[in-house]
């Protein structure tokens, strides 16, 4: 798929699936900026990529201040956004009886709020026939034990994502989500034991987890015009997760 020219905003792109798409969409041609909630990490994913093409922004999605940091960032280059990558997310994972009100809060503040008003504040930079897309989890399906912060934050934002194709459609401006299973990423050795990982890797009819390129080249798809009819759609990358370890 080609990009080239054009420009890639993505939030949380300093780990795992973020900074594989930004790469995805780097070596397809694209100008990419990638937000991060501190300076090294932001410096470790620049060096790892290496390209002229990237750009980076310390921006947590978390904080409307620092949202209005990213959308300045944009106003300043002078380019609309033809994909916006709404990627940015973290997970905490207790029974409900032990979940506290800090762990609730920072949940839904990155994954909800976050994107919620990202989106609200670079719809104005959104070129016509641009392409939205949300990473949730499939997660927002299963009822998994542990989950229910995690999994509510996910489901309130396909509701966000599907609302938004319908009210930006007459743009053009396509919203889709992506939501992947098991992923080996950074975020999922902090999140589950060891023993965990094994056991969702099992849970798959693939019998592994997935890689966050896999996911990469889903993103790529629905941003490309190869998905120029799909709107207001989730595909789920779990390896068959929800059909085989949940059944």
């Amino acid at each position: 798929m080609n990009f080239t020219d054009k420009n890639v905003v993505i939030t949380g792109g300093t780990t795992g699936i973020g900074l594989a798409t930004a790469k995805a969409f780097i070596n397809a041609g694209a100008n990419v900026w990638i937000t991060g909630r501190n300076a090294s990490n932001l410096e470790k994913a620049a060096t790892e990529i290496n390209s002229p093409q990237l750009k980076t922004v310390i921006s947590d999605t978390s904080k409307l201040a620092d949202i209005t940091i990213l959308e300045k960032a944009v106003l300043e280059t002078g380019k609309n956004i033809d994909v916006l990558f709404l990627n940015a997310g973290i997970a905490v994972f207790a029974p409900i009886e032990q979940v506290t009100e800090a762990d609730f809060d920072a949940q839904f503040n990155t994954n909800v709020k976050g994107h919620f008003f990202t989106l609200q504040k670079l719809i104005p930079y959104l070129a016509s026939g641009a392409s939205v897309l949300f990473t949730s989890s499939t997660v927002a399906t299963a009822s998994n034990l542990g989950a229910s912060v995690y999994s509510s934050t996910k489901g309130a934002l396909n509701k966000i994502a599907q609302i938004a194709a319908n009210e930006l459609a007459e743009r053009k401006i396509r919203v889709n989500i992506v939501s992947p299973g098991p992923i080996q990423t950074p975020g999922l050795e902090n999140a589950v034991p060891a023993e965990a990982k094994s056991h969702l890797a099992a849970a798959t009819a693939m019998q592994r987890l997935g890689d966050p390129d896999e996911i990469a080249k889903t993103v790529l798809f629905l941003a490309s015009e190869d998905a120029s009819f799909i709107t207001g759609t989730e595909i789920v990358v779990d390896g068959g997760y929800l059909n085989y370890g949940l059944k």
